[in-house]
């Protein structure tokens, strides 16, 4: 029994000794760390923070406006009949281009035909009869009222084979202007009324690029003026000139609907592809443009720092267009202000730093 007690006893001792030992070390440590730290934070305050800027250096600057739009036919329309009947002849080949006034399509018409020859005999008749008429009326063999008789008679079988005429001509279809014609739908033989589509024919050269603009910018535009487009899958740029602006805005969208047209004389511009508008609106002189990585979103607005005394300074700014790397300021900056672009989301004001000055 003696000796378990002894032995509790040293373990008791040795788990204190160990417990005093951690604590001595722990306060150590803590009071090295106290003194570590409180230099870190002060070397902190005093460092030098290098960053890259650029100086301002105002430019003249295009301003223009990027839109999205559309490729259109400047005339599309889908090839029917006017009459009922069975296809006579088709006179197009598919996908190939079609003069204005040439012919398409014939109906077959051969009972109008019939007709119009009845008609034609009939018409010959009568005006052999009024002529006859005419020469008994000189001699007063026969009334007025008779003579007028055999007038009306004429004048109405002349009328009725104008009718047949008219009915003929609709049997033909024609080209109503020059363009390229697409694929068919029917054959020769077949029976078409006056809803079945033909086939469509759509003038390209030139071609309609229709865009909007939102309404801001609505007292800028102006017809004759050019603008430059490209379409996707292609940088080549385009020119088109303004012929038509919708008279009012759309008040859904609050914009305004522009149309311009560009010559097509090899086809390469295809009527529905989609166009990158790229409208001139006016020539700022003396811009203040930076780049759009300096710029801070804040809650009243946007801010940048620059360096003044070899401290960041936060200055708030106003932009307004912006480009696919720059943004226009219109107030908070000036000529040969350095304007910070690398290390800003980091920086608090009056933070010391040492710029590298970069072109801009």
């Amino acid at each position: 029994m003696k000796v378990k007690y002894i032995v509790y006893t040293i373990l008791v001792l040795l788990f204190g000794a160990f417990i005093a030992y951690r604590i001595n070390t722990n306060s150590k440590q803590g009071e090295a760390g106290g003194r570590g730290g409180a230099g870190g934070r002060g070397g902190a305050a005093g460092a030098t923070v290098p960053v890259n800027g650029i100086v301002v250096e105002p430019k003249n600057f295009s301003n223009s406006l990027s839109v999205t739009g559309s490729l259109e036919a400047n005339e599309q329309i889908e090839i029917r009949s006017e009459v009922s009947g069975i296809i006579k002849g088709l006179y197009f080949i598919e996908g190939s281009n079609v003069r204005k006034g040439q012919s398409l399509l014939k109906i077959n018409d051969i009972e109008l035909q019939a007709q119009l020859s009845q008609a034609l005999t009939r018409e010959k008749l009568a005006s052999e009869t009024e002529r006859r008429a005419n020469l008994l009326l000189g001699k007063e063999a026969i009334s007025k009222e008779e003579y007028d008789i055999a007038l009306a008679d004429k004048s109405t079988l002349q009328a009725a084979t104008r009718l047949i005429r008219a009915q003929i001509s609709r049997t033909l279809v024609i080209a109503p202007f020059s363009g390229r014609i697409g694929l068919r739908t029917v054959s020769v033989g077949g029976y078409i009324t006056p809803t079945t589509i033909v086939a469509s024919l759509i003038s390209v050269d030139p071609v309609k690029v229709i865009f909007s603009v939102p309404e801001k910018y609505s007292q800028q535009m102006r017809t004759g003026g050019n603008i430059q487009f490209s379409v996707a899958g292609s940088d080549k740029k385009h020119t088109a000139r303004v012929y038509a602006i919708e008279p009012g805005i759309n008040t859904t969208s609050r914009t305004l609907q522009i149309a311009a047209r560009v010559a097509n004389p090899v086809g390469e511009l295809l009527p529905g592809s989609f166009a990158k508008v790229d409208l001139p609106l006016s020539m700022i002189s003396s811009a203040i443009l930076i780049p759009s990585e300096a710029i801070i979103p804040v809650e009243k607005g946007k801010k940048v720092f620059v360096v003044r005394n070899g401290k960041a300074t936060e200055v708030l700014i106003e932009t307004s267009t912006r480009t696919e790397k720059e943004v226009l300021v219109t107030s908070g900056l000036q000529k040969g202000d350095t304007v910070l672009t690398t290390g800003i989301m980091a920086l608090k004001p009056d933070s010391p730093v040492k710029v590298k000055i970069t072109s801009n």
